[in-house]
C-alpha cells in the first residue's frame, strides 16, 4: 500500500471516530444499548464482559427514560463512579459486586481504543453497578426475611433509577451515594470504627497461650504479649510499656474496660473467656461490623424523632428523644429456643398492675409439669382457673381438675395470674400489638440484671427500669408524674393508659456497635444469626459466574472481553 492510500485509510478512521462521538453526543439511540435492552425485556440473562447484569428492572427503565441514549460518555463522571465503588468496604460491602475491578479497568483505557459496541457494554456496566451500590446501601444486600422469618418492617425501597439521572446530570455520583446510606449517627460510627479497626488486617495476631487465671499482682510470661494485643485494639495507651511481666498499672485499668466492652464480667481477671476475646481475630470482629451495618440499613431512614430501641444480643434498651438518649437500660431476652423477634412496631398504650394470661405453649409446656408436681404451685403463685374463653368463660376450682389428665391436645382451661408483687409481669407492661405477643415489661426476678448474659424469658423483653421509661413515655404530651405513677401502682389495680401519640419502638439484633462513649461494643451471637447473615452477604452472584442459558453476550471481540486481563 502506497503512502497516499495510508494516509486517506487513517483519514477515514479518524472521521468515523469523531462521527461516532458526535453522533452519541446528539442523543440518538444506541442500537447496541437497544439490542442489550431487548434482551433484558425478553427475559433473558444478559453478561457484558464476562459480567452478568443484575439490575435488570431498574436498568431497563433507566434507559427506557432517557430514549436508550449512553449515560456515561464523560470521563469524570465515570471515574467518580470507580473510585466510590472502591470505597465500598468500609460499608461492609465488596467492590466486586458492583463490577468494581472491571470499571477501574475500563476507565484507565482510552476512549479512541474503544469500538462502538464496547462503548455500549462499559455505559451498561457502569449503570448496573449504580443502581446495585445505591439499592444495597440505601435498603440492605440480603432480604431480611431469608435471615429472619419473623421480620415484620416493611422496608423502604428506594427508587434510584431518578436519583442516578440527577447525579449524571450534576455530577454528584459519589455524593449521591454516600447521602443514600443511613445517616444514623450509630450507622457512621461503626464504619469509621471498621475503619480503624481494618489497619490490624495482615498484621500479627499470634494466639495468646492458655493457662492460669492472671490476677493482679501477678507475674506471668504472657503479660507483654497481652500489653501489645491491648494497645494493637486502642484499650491501651500507645505509650504503655510492653516489656514487664508483671500486672499492674496501666493494664490493670485498662482491663476491665475490654472485658466491660466484650460483654464479659470486668473483673480484671484474666482468665479463658477473656483471653478468648483477645484471640478473636480482626476479620471476625469486621465481619461482626459487616452484619451489624447490613441491619442498620434494613431500618427506616428515620428511626423517629422520640423512640426505643432494643439490641436484643446487647441484652439493652434505650430511649431517644431529638437524638439525645434520656434513658438507658439492661433488658432480659427470650432464650435461645424461645427467641425474642426482630420487628418494629408502636408503643400505644400502658398497663399498670397487670394480669398475666399465661399463653397457652407456656401452659402446657411449662406450668402443667409444675402444677403436677406442686400441688399448691397456682395458689402460690396467685394463679387462677378458667374454663372456655371469652364472655363465657368460667373459673374453676383448680383442685376439681385432673390435671395427669391434660396435655398439649387437650387444655381446656386458661390460666391467668393476678396483680401482686409474685405477677409475671411485674407492676407494668408496654403494649404494641403484634403477632408474636411479644411485649416489654417489669418482672420480679430483678436478681437476674446482674448476669452478663441475661436469656431468660419466653421471648418477651424484661425491663430493669420500667418505671424510669414509663415516666419517660407518659411524659411526652401528657400530664403524668412519677409521683402520679406511683399513686396509681400503690392502688393495685389494673389500669389501661393510651398514649395519645404512639411512639416507635425497634426491636433489633446488633453483635457490634459504638456505645456513647465512642466505645467499640462487641457481644456474643447468642442467637447464632450472624454466620447465615454474613453468608448471604458474603455471597456473590457475579463471582457465580453461573447463569442459565440462553446468554446474552457482548458482541465485543475476544481481545476486548479480556480487556482486564490484556490491558
Amino acid at each position: 500500500m502506497d503512502i497516499g492510500k495510508r494516509r486517506w485509510r487513517w483519514a477515514f478512521t479518524l472521521l468515523a471516530i469523531l462521527l461516532g462521538i458526535a453522533s452519541r453526543a446528539s442523543g440518538a439511540p444506541e442500537q447496541s444499548l437497544v439490542e442489550r435492552i431487548e434482551a433484558l425485556q425478553a427475559g433473558y440473562p444478559v453478561q457484558v464482559l464476562g459480567d452478568p447484569i443484575l439490575a435488570r428492572q431498574t436498568l431497563q427503565r433507566f434507559y427506557e427514560n432517557r430514549g436508550y441514549r449512553l449515560a456515561w460518555v464523560r470521563e469524570s463522571r465515570r471515574q467518580a463512579l470507580a473510585d466510590a465503588i472502591e470505597r465500598l468496604p468500609r460499608d461492609g460491602l465488596n467492590p466486586a459486586d458492583y463490577h468494581g475491578e472491571l470499571l477501574q479497568e475500563l476507565v484507565r483505557r482510552p476512549e479512541a481504543t474503544l469500538s462502538e459496541e464496547l462503548i455500549a457494554d462499559r455505559d451498561l456496566l457502569f449503570t448496573d453497578a449504580f443502581l446495585l451500590a445505591g439499592s444495597h446501601l440505601a435498603d440492605g444486600k440480603v432480604n431480611p426475611e431469608s435471615i429472619h422469618a419473623e421480620w415484620t418492617l416493611t422496608g423502604r425501597k428506594t427508587d434510584i433509577v431518578p436519583l442516578l439521572s440527577r447525579a449524571l446530570d450534576t455530577g454528584t455520583l459519589a455524593q449521591t451515594l454516600d447521602d443514600l446510606r443511613p445517616r444514623n449517627a450509630d450507622y457512621l460510627k461503626l464504619v469509621q470504627a471498621r475503619e480503624r479497626l481494618s489497619r490490624l488486617l495482615g498484621q500479627p495476631w499470634l494466639p495468646i497461650p492458655d493457662g492460669p487465671s492472671i490476677r493482679p499482682g501477678d507475674t506471668d510470661t504472657r503479660l507483654p504479649v497481652i500489653h501489645q494485643r491491648l494497645i494493637a485494639l486502642e484499650d491501651l495507651s500507645a505509650s504503655a510499656s510492653t516489656a514487664s511481666d508483671l500486672y499492674d498499672g496501666e493494664l490493670e485499668a485498662a482491663l476491665p474496660d475490654f472485658q466491660a466492652r466484650h460483654g464479659l464480667e470486668p473483673d480484671g481477671i484474666i482468665g479463658r473467656q477473656t483471653l478468648d476475646a483477645l484471640n478473636r481475630m480482626p476479620v471476625e470482629r469486621i465481619r461482626q461490623i459487616d452484619a451489624s451495618l447490613e441491619r442498620w440499613r434494613w431500618l427506616p431512614r428515620s428511626l423517629g424523632d422520640t423512640y426505643v430501641l432494643v439490641n436484643i444480643a446487647g441484652f439493652r434498651l434505650q430511649m431517644v428523644k431529638k437524638g439525645r438518649e434520656v434513658l438507658h437500660s439492661r433488658v432480659i431476652v427470650g432464650r435461645p429456643y424461645r427467641q425474642t423477634p426482630v420487628f418494629s412496631d408502636r408503643i400505644r398504650y400502658l398497663v399498670f398492675n397487670p394480669t398475666w394470661t399465661v399463653p397457652r405453649k407456656l401452659m402446657v409446656e411449662d406450668q402443667l409439669p409444675e402444677i403436677r408436681r406442686d400441688p399448691g404451685y397456682l395458689d402460690r403463685l396467685g394463679i387462677e382457673v378458667f374454663e372456655g374463653w371469652g364472655a363465657d368463660r368460667r373459673k374453676v376450682d383448680p383442685r376439681s381438675v385432673d390435671w395427669a389428665a391434660l396435655s398439649k391436645n387437650h387444655f381446656p382451661y386458661q390460666l391467668v395470674q393476678g396483680p401482686g408483687p409474685q405477677n409475671a409481669l411485674g407492676r407494668i407492661k408496654f403494649m404494641f400489638p403484634n403477632r408474636y405477643d411479644v411485649y416489654l415489661h417489669d418482672t420480679p426476678g430483678r436478681y437476674l440484671f446482674g448476669r452478663q448474659e441475661r436469656t431468660f424469658s419466653s421471648g418477651c423483653i424484661r425491663v430493669e427500669k420500667p418505671f424510669e421509661l414509663a415516666d419517660q413515655l407518659l411524659a411526652n404530651g401528657m400530664d403524668w408524674s412519677r409521683q402520679r405513677i406511683d399513686v396509681l401502682v400503690a392502688t393495685g389495680e389494673t389500669t389501661t393508659v393510651v398514649l395519645p401519640l404512639p411512639i416507635p419502638i425497634h426491636i433489633q439484633y446488633w453483635t457490634a456497635w459504638v456505645d456513647e462513649q465512642g466505645r467499640l461494643q462487641f457481644r456474643d451471637d447468642i442467637y447464632h444469626r450472624d454466620g447465615r447473615l454474613l453468608n448471604e452477604l458474603r455471597h456473590s452472584a457475579l463471582a457465580d459466574g453461573q447463569l442459565p442459558t440462553p446468554v446474552v453476550v457482548s458482541h465485543a471481540s475476544t481481545a476486548e472481553r479480556r480487556i482486564h486481563k490484556t490491558h
